[in-house]
């Protein structure tokens, strides 16, 4: 459900990216020394992001930059009666990046509140508990980020299983770069098979191009592209289990209420968009309502409940009880906002912007025409999935539906896939891997991921191959 989320609100920043002004009344800057000097300074703000681990620079502030230049550019180019045009697309692209944010912090202040009253210690100890060994738990979190990804979105799929690893193998940086990427491939593929999976899978499931069955014939593809590199990666781990001892942990007060509230704003925030048509950021800060007014709950009720809990110590004799008792605080809601990871957040707000700018020149709506042109589709089909990797899967995807190439179901489902999958080739190509670059910063980076790309190319080649193969009927 979460991944529906993300799913429907990148969306709409997608398609503003191309919506804003008709074709006819925009500037090609394609073959203009502005657009060359746009995608020169695009292309070193993504040199800058890839060498994070070495240079010890926020992978926001470069995109941050070139975002600002670009859009100079553009305002350059766009004066006079032109002017409204530009400032309409860029307006356009900051509305649906705020929509983005709010939807993450959202997300990032759950999972905060949820780490918080200790619901990650708890299944770090149970995982324990059970004596997983490292190779177990690669399997474990990636199985489970491909299977719940498919209803709550990628991002947040990743984002839960990240903390789960950081809690267990904490100080274990091989391992968790590891289980990071893992997870980003796991999540990444999961959602493609359904139209609630993913942000292209929606926006292609919406525009009437597949139909909500059909999804599931990517089922397989999905498997492979998920299972192919995870047996490859899981010969390299160390046949070892985590070295922290097994502890009990307590849940504080409200950790169980917390998950069920954070399904509950998933909730509210897809019946937002399917039933009511409206923006399922709507729901997702209702649900951050949610948990304010239980939030005050807590902090009411929390004097009776220490009493209480210090009154059956007391009679216990339990003397270490009583010391923990008084360390308690209350919870506060805007802790836990403020602990949200503002780097990716921003980041985002430079992805979005750049390739907004880059689409209002001209080249997203070039690259689909010279693809489909040029190329057999099956051939366009898989290369965009690839440039989805560096370029962001929804303006891609948005600029083949606004073309509307004739293709058969099973050519849409390919481009589906591809989309969906091809952002796991590097760690800046999907939304799970920029968001657990922030969560595991230090652990997980864009050479920790780059250095399996190889691995992962051949799942989504064999994904692609096997949905050729199986769905050769819908071609």
């Amino acid at each position: 459900m979460t991944k529906l989320l993300l799913t429907v609100i990148t969306l709409f920043f997608s398609v503003s990216v191309l919506a804003a002004g008709s074709p006819a009344d925009r500037i090609d800057l394609t073959s203009t020394n502005i657009g060359f000097a746009a995608i020169v300074i695009f292309i070193l703000a993504y040199i800058l992001v890839m060498g994070e681990e070495k240079l010890h620079m926020r992978k926001s502030k470069p995109v941050l930059v070139a975002a600002g230049i670009i859009w100079i550019l553009i305002g350059f180019v766009y004066t006079g009666d032109k002017a409204p045009l530009a400032e309409e697309a860029f307006r356009h692209n900051l509305l649906e990046f705020a929509e983005l944010m709010l939807f993450l912090l959202v997300a990032m202040t759950y999972i905060n509140a949820m780490e918080e009253r200790r619901l990650f210690d708890a299944l770090r100890a149970w995982l324990l508990k059970k004596g997983f060994s490292y190779r177990k738990l690669f399997w474990i979190t990636g199985i489970l980020a491909f299977f719940i990804s498919p209803i709550a979105d990628n991002l947040t799929t990743a984002l839960l299983m990240c903390a789960v690893v950081m809690k267990v193998a904490e100080g274990d940086k091989k391992f968790v770069a590891l289980c990071c990427t893992s997870i980003v491939i796991a999540a990444n593929a999961g959602g493609a098979f359904s139209p609630f999976g993913d942000i292209t899978t929606l926006m292609v499931w919406q525009a009437g191009q597949v139909t909500f069955t059909e999804f599931l014939r990517l089922f397989l593809p999905s498997v492979a592209n998920y299972l192919i590199p995870a047996l490859i990666m899981s010969v390299f781990i160390e046949n070892k289990y985590p070295s922290t001892l097994h502890t009990e942990v307590e849940l504080k007060r409200g950790a169980l209420r917390i998950t069920f509230l954070f399904l509950l704003t998933v909730a509210t925030a897809v019946t937002c968009h399917i039933w009511l048509h409206l923006p399922p950021v709507l729901g997702m800060m209702m649900g951050l309502g949610y948990l304010q007014f239980f939030g005050y709950f807590l902090r009411m009720t929390l004097p009776g409940s220490l009493a209480r809990k210090r009154a059956m110590a007391e009679r216990a004799g339990d003397q270490k009880r009583l010391e923990q008792l008084g360390g308690i605080v209350p919870f506060d809601v805007f802790s836990r906002v403020s602990r949200a990871e503002w780097d990716t957040l921003l980041f985002f707000y430079g992805i979005v912007l750049c390739v907004g700018g880059l689409g209002f020149m001209g080249y997203l709506s070039m690259l689909s025409e010279t693809l489909y042109g040029d190329f057999s589709h099956t051939m366009a089909n898989s290369i965009l999935g690839i440039v989805s990797a560096v370029i962001d899967n929804i303006p891609v995807m948005f600029a083949v539906l606004s073309m509307e190439p004739e293709m058969s179901h099973g050519q849409w489902l390919l481009i589906t896939l591809t989309a969906g999958t091809g952002g796991s080739l590097l760690s800046i190509g999907s939304a799970a891997g920029v968001a657990l670059m922030g969560q595991a910063r230090g652990y997980y980076t864009f050479a920790s991921h780059l250095k399996w790309t190889p691995v992962i190319a051949l799942g989504y080649i064999a994904s692609i191959l096997l949905h050729l193969w199986l769905n050769k009927s819908v071609f």
